[in-house]
């Protein structure tokens, strides 16, 4: 076949492969379906789990064994996303209701990962088998051909429960995100049969019977009253927040215990949040905090924080629910597919679509049952009947001289062929009609079959027929009946597998934290050369200030309630909170001094730094590479925000000096190669922090500045230059904007 060449515009080709991409994310990846509230791979994983047996009353089988049968059948997407949805499934403290029974390490509360699926062993929880799978061979869902059409698969699993709301679901589409809570089973069913029996119910009447989340790890949420217009709308944000009790010690101490925590807390944000509470106590900001410790277990979580006698406890947990995660933000978006298609669903939606799946599931499944019990009673009859004329049937069977041709006696009255032991048998025989499965039957009786008590069980069980057909016929053909099943259903699901509610719902006031005012003090800013700051007693500094000095690179006074002012070669004035340092025994470490400031290290050099107290009454001398100058009034960087510009700097130049001056000083610059240039500092003039300054120096085309040099007239100052000492009073004077005189080693 020729090949032909279809031309068309780029973009039409890329925005049809970006939707068709989008949508095979949307719909077949990352969301949930609203009938069964799973997303493919984790219904796959359960029908996989079912169809290898691995039930809830045999043996576990190995992770490895389920995500491979899954991946090779069903979903040709990875292992690693197999096993994490299998993972999460069986996680009591992610899933309102677990679908899958873990045996083995699968992960803690505190972000542990789970082991290796090589591992790991799991089956499939008595709920799952009961509610999700159980009618799978009444024809209740329709099968589709798996990704390479060898196998079927359910489209949809009959769920007999809610799950979209029981066990809620997160998941990240292409522009669009899912984020669901999770519900209690009860209050669901209760709010499900609510809205079967009045589809007219209000929100608010909802609310009552299902008050909101049932989050699996408790806490407490205390925006109740926006309730109504998230579960209205589908969208919004949930404020939770952990429990907090206080127990009470010998000694008259207290100790605030954590013995529950927000939903989005779990995993490595519970250590994240052990960590803002040591920063807290380390900011000075928690002092009556004296020891963290976590003693979670599998029995719960148990965070315990011991404090001083005395404690405001009533304060330091409002400072919890303020400052750390203790009180978080649960942000609502119930999109599911729904007919196809992601919709954002409100809560009457999702229970409208629920109460029409088990709609449809009822009826595929009685009508299902009520062909099969018409077919035994058609069998049934057949057989009943075939006992009154017994010895006619036998006479034909023995006068036959095939299968084919007593088939067709008793079927049609066909006696053509058959031996018969008199005239009159042969015209009964003529007479019968049996249809095809009751003549099989019949050939395939046993004869124990004639027994007397064997034909009355028949007859019972053929009443059995007719009673269960009368009942399904019913519930099929009366919506009221129908109705009354499924309610039934919901009970029975309720009343096996409902549990307490964890979560509390109410109307809390906002925590209101007053920070107690820091007494004011004179301090010592004290920082190494390698960029370790901390601030020490003034004391502290007098009794060790020789090594002090020798060992710190930058030392001053500041107070403790004031701010540092950090200079860096990009041109950019960083503030530090005195407090916010580490304040403690000279012997101490410090902290590096941009684990405080909104710089890196790694990025930005520190030129200069000092207390904003004094800098704001002080003159300040700026110098850059490219030999630009200019003194800039201190009170320019008096400021509470964290980054500003300090000065403007030209293209490929950067800040290398910045000092206070009172004018009085001698201004040696030193150059790469070796010029040098005294002057007075009087000779640069005073600008505003945006301009770039005047020239300094004139430098040759490929030179540049590499030092500045501050010193009072009358005072002998030496630096080392090329290993030897340069003494800058015996420079000759010069004036700016000159060359400056050549150094030679």
């Amino acid at each position: 076949m020729e090949e032909q060449i279809i031309r068309t515009e780029y973009s039409d080709v890329m925005q049809k492969s970006y939707i068709d991409y989008a949508m095979s994310v949307i719909i077949s990846r990352a969301l949930p379906d609203v009938r069964d509230g799973l997303k493919p791979v984790q219904r796959r994983t359960l029908y996989d789990m079912y169809e290898l047996g691995i039930r809830y009353d045999r043996p576990y089988r190995k992770c490895a064994r389920i995500v491979g049968d899954t991946m090779g059948k069903y979903h040709p997407h990875g292992d690693s996303s197999i096993y994490e949805a299998l993972v999460v499934m069986s996680q009591e403290f992610k899933k309102g209701m677990p679908l899958v029974d873990g045996h083995g390490n699968f992960g803690s509360i505190e972000g542990d990962g789970a082991a290796a699926m090589r591992y790991t062993e799991a089956r499939l929880q008595k709920v799952t088998q009961e509610a999700f799978l159980a009618d799978l061979d009444k024809d209740v869902v329709d099968f589709v051909p798996n990704f390479d059409e060898n196998e079927k698969e359910p489209s949809v699993l009959p769920a007999r429960i809610p799950n979209l709301l029981v066990n809620g679901s997160d998941g990240i589409a292409v522009g669009m995100a899912t984020s669901i809570p999770p519900h209690n089973l009860g209050e669901v069913i209760d709010a499900a049969k609510a809205y079967l029996k009045n589809p007219d119910i209000t929100t608010e009447k909802l609310l009552e019977l299902m008050p909101g989340p049932d989050f699996p790890t408790g806490g407490i949420i205390v925006n109740k009253d926006e309730l109504p217009a998230i579960y209205e709308t589908g969208t919004g944000k949930i404020k939770i927040r952990g429990r907090v009790q206080v127990e009470k010690l010998k000694g008259g101490k207290e100790q605030l215990v954590i013995t529950e925590i927000p939903y989005p807390m779990i995993g490595a944000n519970i250590a994240k949040f052990l960590n803002d509470i040591a920063a807290l106590v380390e900011a000075k900001k928690a002092p009556e905090i004296t020891d963290i410790s976590n003693q979670s277990s599998k029995e719960g979580i148990r965070i315990v924080l011991e404090l001083k006698k005395g404690a405001d406890t009533e304060n330091l947990k409002n400072m919890l629910y303020k400052k750390t995660r203790l009180e978080d933000t649960f942000g609502v978006n119930m999109l599911a597919v729904a007919d196809g298609r992601p919709e954002t669903l409100s809560l009457k939606q999702i229970l409208e679509y629920y109460i029409d799946f088990q709609y449809e599931l009822t009826t595929r499944k009685y009508r299902t049952l009520l062909s099969k019990e018409q077919e035994k009673r058609e069998i049934q009859e057949g057989l009943i009947k075939a006992c009154d004329v017994i010895d006619l049937i036998i006479e034909i069977l023995r006068g036959s001289r095939s299968i084919k041709e007593a088939k067709a006696c008793l079927t049609e009255g066909s006696t053509d062929g058959i031996r018969f032991k008199s005239e009159a048998s042969k015209k009964r025989a003529a007479k019968l009609r049996f249809t095809e499965r009751q003549a099989q039957a019949i050939l395939e009786m046993r004869l124990y079959r004639l027994i007397g008590l064997e034909i009355e069980a028949l007859m019972e069980e053929n009443r059995k027929t007719l009673k269960n057909i009368a009942e399904y016929e019913d519930i099929l053909e009366n919506h009221a009946s129908m109705t009354r099943v499924i309610l039934k259903d919901m009970e029975a699901i309720k009343k096996t597998y409902s549990r307490p509610r964890r979560t509390a719902v109410e109307n809390a006031e906002a925590a209101v934290y007053e920070e107690k005012k820091i007494e004011e003090m004179p301090v010592m800013f004290l920082m190494d050369r390698f960029g370790y700051a901390k601030t020490v007693d003034m004391s502290v500094y007098d009794r060790n200030k020789e090594a002090a000095d020798s060992e710190n690179r930058h030392i001053f006074s500041c107070m403790n309630t004031g701010r540092i002012c950090i200079f860096t070669d990009t041109g950019k004035q960083h503030t530090v909170k005195v407090q916010d340092l580490p304040y403690g025994k000279f012997r101490d470490k410090g902290v590096p001094i941009d684990n405080f400031g909104n710089f890196s290290s790694a990025e930005e050099q520190l030129v200069g730094i000092g207390s904003m107290e004094e800098i704001r009454h002080q003159k300040l001398l700026f110098g850059t590479r490219s030999g630009m100058l200019k003194v800039v009034d201190g009170s320019e960087f008096e400021t509470k925000m964290r980054t500003m510009a300090a000065t403007k700097l030209n293209e490929g130049d950067e800040l290398i000096f910045v000092s206070p001056v009172d004018g009085s000083e001698q201004l040696v610059l030193q150059s790469k190669e070796g010029y040098f240039l005294r002057f007075g500092v009087e000779e640069i003039p005073e600008k505003k922090k945006g301009a770039a300054g005047v020239r300094g120096m004139r430098l040759g085309e490929k030179d540049q500045l590499e030092a500045m040099y501050l010193y009072h007239p009358g005072q002998e100052t030496a630096v080392e230059y090329k290993e030897k000492q340069l003494i800058l009073n015996k420079l000759k004077a010069g004036s700016r904007d000159t060359r400056g005189v050549r150094v030679r080693g």
